[in-house]
């Protein structure tokens, strides 16, 4: 039965009132509004009851459960009335129909209290079940936003993933449906943006806008404050580097062009010139702003002597081959389970394949030289796959490609700068690499304390403009540079390391 006007309430309907309750509505209406449970909430303080609303199986959605039985509250829940209202043991009570998404019944908003329903308390409890309407479709179609851009974000990071491991065809065959004509290039840059991690998501949704989807946008899944750009063309890379200007606390280190099968080494290239970017003023650095020792070696005997070094891989198979490399190329430039989330993979399925190829190879990847010559003979196997440079005839071996002067001036212009500092960088440093940067193992060598080599190899970080606390290329370079000095000695690539050598990381407390 449907409740009548109370006289006694008269007051209630006065302008004043009505418009304070109308703008308290919809206030609800706004995109940062308080959801349904403070509008549930609002509509029982205003009309001093009880109120619930339940889904069409009579669950509460928001408020405290009211029984309804069945009857009217069926016939609503069905569609086959919008309303209903009765008096029941002096209670008077209000149903309305409200539209669920994805629901094919409806769901009931019942309104309970001690005095009958003027029509100033109808027409709220009529408004606010449309309000309730509109907030609860739009709460719908935010959580589908969100499912669909996490899977767009999981698209992304699966493309990366399978140009890592050098898949090119079911990369292009994945990006094809939603961005047409992505990967439709032969070479790609890699450029690693940095910010604040809680920045990091406005960050991607900038560069996939700057790009306007012409560029592989990829939250780094290793590394909380790192967007990963893979940038098909120069326009893409040019806009990326245009939103970077704009940005002051953003870092931006990006690489040479690249194949796409070599977009591994083109990630680890990005990664390098981001070190270099922390210590510049404008926050950015290109990979190919630097010289590189691989490039003051004589080229035709630095591509013998990586065929040599990388011919016990030759007889897997192909597929197996790339994979190998790719991981091993991630593996020697982080850790292993930031490579392992690059790749998709457990940490565990990394350090297999790199004891694989430690096995094949012959080496001992716990020698901080030995991954750096391995890590200079990946990356030398992808620069002259591409170049089919000829060195058959050119020497073979490690100490023909450290003994040239132009090599030998880079690196002890390099190591000179450590000569600054008063205290011994130089020597800390080198102690360092032979325990395999072990902080603890250096510290004995040198009879001082593991913190003071930490605080040392931590201050030749500015000095060198390399990171060397994290495994990389960086560190790489400077270790190369000593064993041109003849500051350490050079490793073995023969194949007389012990063959699966447990293989051992730098002290953890450096090694991030």
């Amino acid at each position: 039965m449907a409740g009548r006007d109370d006289g006694n309430r008269h007051a209630e309907t006065t302008g004043g009132a009505d418009a304070a309750w109308a703008h308290e509505l919809l206030d609800h209406l706004r995109p940062t509004g308080p959801g349904v449970d403070r509008i549930v909430d609002w509509l029982a303080r205003t009309l001093d009851g009880t109120v619930c609303l339940a889904d069409g199986t009579g669950t509460p959605l928001a408020g405290p459960p009211t029984p309804l039985g069945h009857g009217p509250a069926e016939d609503v829940r069905s569609g086959r009335i919008a309303s209903a209202a009765w008096e029941d043991d002096g209670r008077y009570a209000r149903l309305i129909g409200v539209a669920l998404p994805a629901s094919a019944t409806a769901g009931v908003l019942t309104v309970s209290r001690t005095v009958p329903f003027d029509r100033r308390a109808a027409d709220i409890v009529t408004r606010t079940a449309t309000v309730l309407e509109l907030v609860l479709r739009a709460q719908q179609t935010a959580v589908t936003g969100r499912r669909l851009a996490r899977a767009t974000a999981d698209l992304r990071l699966a493309i990366l993933q399978l140009l890592m491991v050098e898949d090119i065809v079911a990369a292009r065959r994945v990006a094809a449906g939603l961005w047409p004509g992505l990967l439709d290039t032969d070479t790609a840059s890699v450029y690693v943006v940095e910010s604040a991690p809680a920045d990091r998501d406005r960050l991607a949704e900038d560069c996939v806008a700057a790009t306007r989807d012409e560029a592989l946008v990829v939250r780094c899944p290793a590394m909380d404050g790192h967007v990963i750009v893979v940038t098909p063309d120069d326009t893409s890379a040019a806009a990326l580097l245009t939103l970077c200007e704009r940005i002051p606390d953003a870092y931006l280190g990006g690489s040479t062009r690249q194949s796409l099968a070599s977009t591994a080494t083109a990630y680890g290239q990005a990664v390098s010139a981001l070190a270099v970017a922390r210590f510049r003023p404008d926050h950015r650095a290109v990979y190919a702003e630097r010289t590189h020792p691989e490039r003051l070696m004589d080229p035709a005997a630095l591509a013998t002597w990586t065929t040599r070094v990388l011919r016990p891989l030759d007889a897997l198979p192909h597929h197996t081959r790339a994979e190998l490399l790719a991981t091993t190329r991630l593996g020697l430039e982080f850790t292993a389970v930031n490579a392992a989330k690059v790749l998709g993979v457990s940490r565990n399925t990394v350090r297999a394949r790199m004891e694989r190829v430690e096995n094949l190879l012959g080496t001992d990847f716990s020698d901080l030289t030995v991954r750096a010559a391995v890590h200079l003979a990946l990356n030398t196997q992808v620069a002259f796959a591409e170049d089919h440079t000829d060195g058959a005839a050119a020497p073979a071996h490690l100490g023909d490609l450290l003994t040239g002067p132009a090599l030998h001036t880079w690196a002890r212009d390099l190591l000179s700068r450590l000569d600054t500092d008063g205290r011994d960088l130089r020597g800390t440093l080198r102690a360092w690499i032979a325990a395999g940067g072990n902080a603890e193992r250096a510290a004995h060598l040198l009879g001082v304390h593991a913190q003071t080599v930490r605080e040392h190899v931590r201050s030749a970080e500015p000095v060198l403009e390399r990171q060397l606390l994290a495994s990389g290329s960086d560190l790489y370079e400077v270790v190369l540079a000593h064993l041109a000095t003849r500051d350490l000695d050079h490793p073995d690539l023969d194949g007389h390391h012990r063959p699966g050598a447990e293989q051992g990381h730098p002290d953890s407390s450096v090694h991030r």
